[in-house]
């Protein structure tokens, strides 16, 4: 009777415990938001623009760390290892999530399966532009001017396998160019390089190229993407410039590890949202080219899935592969 008290007891302990552990706030300590890109590139200013409005809804500190390296899965895996209790998020590019897994044969994890998505904070044009040393004016005279000078022309991207580096490689093949790549760790330095005219031309996030085109010192040929930017509605879609069918686009999104509570998922949705319903954000967002989405995790999710199958077939289009 005696050892049967003291296990009831003990039970009992335990079920309070865990009770009161379930109860505490959330969140109860500041928000790890990692970046598995360079600061100064797209995703970078994606997860510095959107933590600050995030730590107003949450009342804890949302604190933006660059992890890089491995095409952005090392930033992935962190928060695929972490605790799932909503204090370890994803600041989520394409490449990382739909693109990766394609690429490297190697990976450790399935972010489609280990990764919860939250929302898709913002869709993004890809932007081509080219250096001040490259003449041509328009899509049809840079491709004249590439085949022209096939060991000449170099396209920079933020590294091997990113949406950028396939975007060359599409436009290689579609336009029959061949076109050297030249792959940097990061959005930051294959603009200086771009700026400084060692590469040729790049194809890469709008918020990050557009504030160069503005200032004059990149010129841009055309939008990425099958509909033109509200940010730069002068510039023509690939498609308008002459070359039907290409089409590639970016987003960035929030995710957190899989296991996280689905209330936690809730308010973190709801707090996106908030945010960036914020006139100041959204302005902020359309003047890099940007567009804010804020949809529910289930559409989200579907939109990787949809999207993992694109890349995939992309990546077996062009033949890229990374070990």
């Amino acid at each position: 009777m005696q050892r049967r008290t003291v296990l009831l007891a003990a039970a009992v302990a335990a079920a309070t415990h865990d009770g009161a552990h379930a109860q505490q706030p959330w969140p109860g300590k500041p928000i790890r938001l990692i970046v598995g890109y360079a600061p100064g590139g797209s995703a970078d200013i994606a997860a510095r623009l959107i933590a600050d409005k995030l730590r107003a809804e949450l009342g804890q500190p949302v604190v933006v760390e660059n992890k890089t390296g491995a095409g952005g899965n090392i930033g992935t895996e962190a928060v695929v290892r972490a605790a799932p209790d909503g204090h370890t998020l994803l600041l989520a590019a394409a490449a990382q999530i739909v693109i990766n897994p394609s690429l490297y044969k190697g990976m450790s994890f399935d972010p489609l399966k280990e990764l919860a998505p939250v929302t898709r904070l913002q869709t993004e044009h890809n932007l081509m532009v080219l250096g001040a040393q490259v003449p041509a004016k328009d899509l049809q005279a840079f491709i004249a001017y590439a085949k022209a000078h096939p060991q000449g022309v170099t396209f920079a991207s933020p590294g091997a396998g990113s949406p950028s580096h396939l975007a060359g490689a599409l436009l290689n093949q579609m336009a029959g160019l061949t076109m050297q790549h030249v792959p940097y760790k990061g959005s930051a330095l294959a603009l200086n390089d771009l700026l400084a005219g060692h590469v040729s031309m790049s194809i890469d996030n709008m918020p990050a190229l557009l504030p160069q085109v503005r200032s004059g010192r990149l010129r841009a040929i055309a939008v990425a993407s099958t509909r033109r930017a509200a940010a730069a509605p002068d510039i023509p879609t690939m498609q308008e410039a002459g070359l039907a069918g290409y089409d590639v686009s970016a987003w960035k999104g929030l995710m957190a590890p899989a296991a996280t509570p689905a209330a936690i998922i809730g308010r973190l949705h709801a707090a996106a949202v908030k945010a960036l319903a914020d006139p100041d954000i959204r302005s902020r967002m359309v003047a890099m080219g940007a567009e804010p989405v804020g949809d529910r995790p289930e559409h989200f999710g579907q939109t990787l899935r949809a999207e993992s199958a694109r890349w995939a077939a992309l990546v077996k289009s062009t033949g890229a592969t990374l070990e």
